[in-house]
């Protein structure tokens, strides 16, 4: 072969791989384009997660403390019995107390509200004797609550026969136990200390609620 012959050989060569070259840089740009155009085609969404809780008071039913009574039979269901309620020689008011601890929890400043259907222990006939001859016909007794380091008193006097409540503020959420202390002094009477009880059963209803302020 010719020398002209062998230079334009390899003039071929030389201009075959420079066009390899531009080929492979060519598809390396096809490549890099075709990443920013998967890119630049993306889409971003933002979502939000809610969720809501209600006003809400709850109240469990109640235990009485270890210890707490005196001359009470303790719970019945939701009843409280005093255990011997006349001195037997006399048949005044024998002295009764007993200490209740609830459950509760309340998830918004709210207030405790402490209400006496019957301003007293009243007999279960319904009668509502106020001269009874010097005999006691009702008993008065007070019913303390205390509730996030707080407490108040409510009194009844058994005058008048009607719903008597008092209430306590609790400017905050709270969590723990109600604790309801009722108390029946000794010779509580309507109409003087120490007077003889009527004959009959003595009730009164209590009520205890968590609520708004």
């Amino acid at each position: 072969m010719s020398r002209p012959a062998l230079s334009h050989m390899r003039k071929d060569r030389r201009t075959a791989a420079v066009r390899a070259l531009a080929c492979v840089a060519a598809l390396g740009a096809l490549a890099s384009g075709g990443v920013a155009a998967a890119d630049s085609a993306a889409a971003t969404r933002t979502m939000a997660v809610s969720g809501s809780t209600p006003e809400i008071c709850a109240l469990q039913p109640g235990a009485v403390q270890t210890g707490s009574l005196v001359n009470m039979t303790g719970l019945d269901g939701d009843t409280l019995r005093v255990a011997q309620f006349a001195d037997p020689r006399t048949l005044a008011v024998r002295a009764a107390d007993a200490t209740l601890s609830i459950s509760a929890v309340c998830n918004f400043p709210h207030k405790v509200r402490v209400q006496s259907e019957n301003n007293g222990m009243w007999p279960g006939d319904g009668s509502q004797k106020l001269d009874a001859n010097g005999f006691t016909s009702a008993v008065p007794y007070r019913a303390r609550v205390t509730w996030n380091g707080a407490s108040n008193t409510l009194e009844t006097d058994a005058r008048v026969r009607h719903q008597v409540e008092d209430e306590l503020s609790v400017n905050s959420p709270a969590v723990g136990n109600v604790e309801l202390h009722v108390e029946i002094a000794p010779g509580a009477s309507n109409s003087q200390a120490n007077a003889p009880l009527l004959a009959g059963t003595y009730t009164d209803t209590l009520r205890i609620f968590l609520e708004p302020l």
